[in-house]
């Protein structure tokens, strides 16, 4: 039986959170949780004895000998572990009521990630899905460039790295910018194509999707983590402008097609004037735009607090998990055909 959160007994006040997995990034939140103010850590759980020494020597927070015990002490849980553990613990954090933030994928396969979303509605807990570069600085300060992409191009390489392996590249990598791409599109995913390769680990380890939306969108989306360096960039073009978007610089540039000469207080705009056949003269405006006072991963924490302590509604919610998860399998399903059709041709 779910039982509904008894925080709004305590509004206001600090959350009592566990963290669930303190490996790399389990740390990072750890170190992140421990200096906010708004939040009271319970402790940590990890069955991995070397993560969890490791953890409880760097920050001296209480280690739990199991994450019943640490769900059970604590208000909410941030589930930082590994994507095949999400589902069990998100779903035994959902039926005590407790409130949750788990990190991208949702669950390890779509029918998890679809009882999750599920639960979630009937418990009426807080939940949101750790998608950071929804928090990106680029992303952010992009906020009202108003976007209307018609063609989406993107390219996340990074070097190999054990760390993710126990899932695709797709869900590993290649899920941050489906995310994306599903929350700029106005239309529906029409149709989808995709290739790939498992070239060191035991699944795709390199992939391409063309994604086609009803209202004419179409994204172009490569991912892989046996790159030579690391490049995380999405460019977006839409009648009049082009955004070149850079994650790991946490920049964006934009250029817009405007019909008459730009204009400023300092008279420091950047513009081209272009003449045209048969049109009269045009200018190309540039801008880079960031948002240098953003930490991507405390901001998310954050609004999760803000979303159980003054009943908002979370910025990345179960759903929007599910539909990048039904997304990426969907990609997945095409690369697995692909894979069966050439291994029967060899």
């Amino acid at each position: 039986m779910l039982q509904r959160s008894t925080f709004v007994l305590r509004m206001a006040k600090k959350v009592r959170i566990g963290v669930l997995g303190v490996g790399h990034l389990g740390r990072i939140h750890l170190k992140l949780l421990r200096e906010m103010t708004c939040y009271d850590i319970t402790g940590f759980y990890d069955p991995d004895e070397r993560n969890a020494s490791r953890a409880e020597r760097e920050f001296g927070i209480r280690r739990f000998e199991s994450a019943h015990a640490l769900i059970d002490n604590s208000d909410a849980v941030d589930i930082v572990a590994t994507t095949t553990a999400h589902y069990m613990l998100a779903k035994e954090a959902i039926t005590k009521g407790k409130h949750l933030f788990v990190e991208k994928p949702l669950a390890a396969t779509v029918r998890e990630a679809h009882e999750l979303m599920k639960l979630v509605d009937e418990a009426r807990v807080k939940a949101m899905v750790g998608h950071v570069e929804r928090f990106n600085p680029a992303i952010l300060a992009l906020d009202r460039k108003n976007l209307r992409p018609l063609f989406i191009e993107v390219h996340r390489l990074a070097e190999f790295n054990p760390r993710g392996t126990d899932v695709s590249v797709v869900l590993d990598l290649m899920i941050h910018d489906l995310d994306i791409i599903l929350s700029i599109v106005r239309g529906n995913v029409k149709r989808v194509s995709a290739s790939g390769v498992a070239i060191i680990s035991a699944t795709p380890d390199i992939a391409n999707a063309r994604i086609e939306f009803d209202n004419g969108c179409v994204a172009n989306v490569t991912a892989s983590r046996v790159s030579v360096k690391s490049m995380r960039k999405m460019r977006i073009f839409q009648p009049g402008a082009y955004i070149s978007i850079d994650f790991l610089k946490k920049k964006s540039d934009v250029f817009r097609l405007e019909d008459k000469a730009p204009v400023s207080q300092n008279g420091n705009v950047n513009h081209l004037e272009i003449e045209l056949p048969g049109q009269s003269k045009k200018y190309i405006t540039y801008e880079t735009v960031n948002r240098s006072d953003v930490n991507a991963i405390q901001t998310e924490l954050e609004l999760f607090y803000q979303s159980i302590a003054h009943h908002k509604a979370v910025p990345v919610t179960f759903e929007d998990g599910y539909r990048a998860m039904h997304l990426a399998q969907q990609i997945l399903d095409k690369i697995n055909a692909q894979l069966v059709v050439k291994k029967g041709i060899g």
